[in-house]
């Protein structure tokens, strides 16, 4: 009886290390990834968007028998656009030890406090929607972004107004933190390069729209053009208390802006707005990527509207899908990003996606728009 106890023991005991070699967030059926992001308050759209873009390629694979035969699953948390709230969720994530990945988390003071935890846990951190420049460093071995910089953007802006327009006198307005302090230090560059410097600058504080004293201060220095880095809320009250002083420059911002949304604000004043964009015109079904992503996105949800934050969040999805593919039947976290390190060049459908070990940004591409009367945009 003492000899059958015993031989029961050690057979458990060989059987516990078994089963704790299943990688956290995957089991025989299911990956499970998880979003952090503004799912309400002023920047909800720019989360919700996202979140959207995913569902729809997480849904578009799944119908097709999954990857290596597992469903994917988003479980998206709110963060209100808060560093604070941002960590919590991670934290809570990690303890919780259900999620295989952080995917799509949005925005650059966020994104800020996420990636050191991240990192210090090796938990892969997939399409963040920032541009900022301190995720663009290779050597953080467990991020890869597939949008551009934010140096791209507002290099794409000066050459739009400078070279194109000639025009001299620029100021901005941006949000007083990380993500418009990233902003403004990549219009300095490209203003640097042109023997140039801005004639003013006003901020306004994340997650308000108090932008009255930041509008007064720049429309003393008469400037030709603002260029704005911030989310649609602020920048669609700048524009539209502007123009109800008169004040009709020309307007520049952000892909992070959220565009949809920001037409929303703005109609039916937007008329003229320029905003620089990380992926291809989300109506142009020529583009093979384009179509794929309409056809899944309301395969999805039959009221879903077409936009650039879902085509980001779909792009993202798709490219997380082919690491994943290529990381074997039963992916750790660790073979997960060395097949992110090996995917080289991916043609999505006409965009190119280049991500390697020395080179975690997919596209440099910067894609420019402007508003129309009639709230919706045209390609420039």
């Amino acid at each position: 009886m003492q000899l059958k106890a015993t031989l029961l023991a050690s057979l458990a005991a060989l059987a516990i290390p078994h089963m704790s070699m299943a990688e956290s967030g995957i089991d025989d059926t299911t990956i499970h990834f998880g979003q952090i992001a503004a799912l309400d308050g002023p920047a909800a759209q720019l989360g919700l968007g996202m979140q959207a873009g995913l569902l729809a390629a997480f849904e578009e694979v799944n119908k097709a028998g999954g990857v290596n035969g597992r469903m994917l699953t988003l479980e998206s948390r709110d963060d209100g656009y808060e560093p604070d709230r941002s960590i919590e969720q991670l934290n809570r994530m990690i303890a919780e030890d259900k999620h295989f990945a952080l995917i799509g988390s949005v925005g650059t003071p966020t994104n800020l406090v996420l990636q050191p935890i991240a990192t210090d846990a090796e938990f892969p951190l997939i399409g963040p929607f920032t541009g900022a420049g301190f995720l663009r460093n290779p050597s953080l071995g467990n991020v890869y972004n597939v949008r551009g910089s934010y140096d791209a953007e507002t290099e794409q802006w000066i050459a739009h107004l400078v070279d194109e327009l000639n025009l001299s006198r620029i100021a901005i307005l941006y949000q007083d933190d990380g993500f418009g302090q990233a902003g403004l230090s990549g219009v300095n560059k490209a203003m640097d390069a042109r023997g140039m410097s801005l004639v003013a600058e006003g901020t306004y504080t994340r997650n308000t729209t108090d932008v009255k004293d930041a509008l007064l201060s720049i429309r003393e220095a008469d400037p030709e053009a603002v260029v704005m880095v911030g989310a649609y809320k602020p920048i669609g009250e700048f524009i539209k208390l502007s123009r109800s002083y008169e004040f009709t420059p020309e307007f520049v911002t952000i892909s992070f802006v959220g565009s949809q949304a920001l037409a929303d604000e703005l109609w039916p004043e937007g008329a003229g707005v320029v905003i620089s964009q990380v992926v291809p015109f989300p109506w142009d079904n020529s583009l093979p990527i384009v179509a794929d992503y309409q056809a899944a996105l309301q395969a999805n949800d039959v009221n879903a509207l077409f936009g650039f934050v879902s085509l980001e969040g779909y792009m993202v999805g798709r490219v997380a899908i082919e690491a994943l593919k290529n990381a074997g039947d039963n992916p750790t976290r660790a073979d997960f990003l060395e097949a992110f390190a090996n995917i080289g060049t991916l043609d999505l459908g006409g965009i190119e996606i280049t991500l390697g070990r020395e080179d975690n940004q997919g596209i440099d591409d910067i894609f420019m728009t402007r508003l129309l009367p009639d709230g919706f945009f045209e390609p420039m």
